[in-house]
């Protein structure tokens, strides 16, 4: 009888920690989401970066070579 027991409580425990493993799993599925959407945002952050330092520097190089071509006249 006692066997018996042992094995209830044994399966009892291993139900307990298949629920904590469970729980474990769908919340590191959340935060692998939430990360993913995180890496998205930034990476189209930084291409909208990249974009606008790329504007920037077209504009001062065409005012460079006004100014150049204003120097020479």
């Amino acid at each position: 009888m006692e066997s018996l027991e042992q094995t209830g409580k044994d399966l009892e425990r291993l139900e307990a920690h298949l629920k904590t493993l469970l729980e474990q799993c769908r919340q590191l599925k959340e935060e692998n989401l939430s990360l993913q959407n995180r890496q998205e945002a930034l990476v189209a952050e930084r291409a909208a970066l990249v974009a606008r330092n790329d504007e920037a520097r077209s504009k001062v190089e065409a005012m460079i070579h006004r100014l150049k071509a204003l120097e020479q006249t």
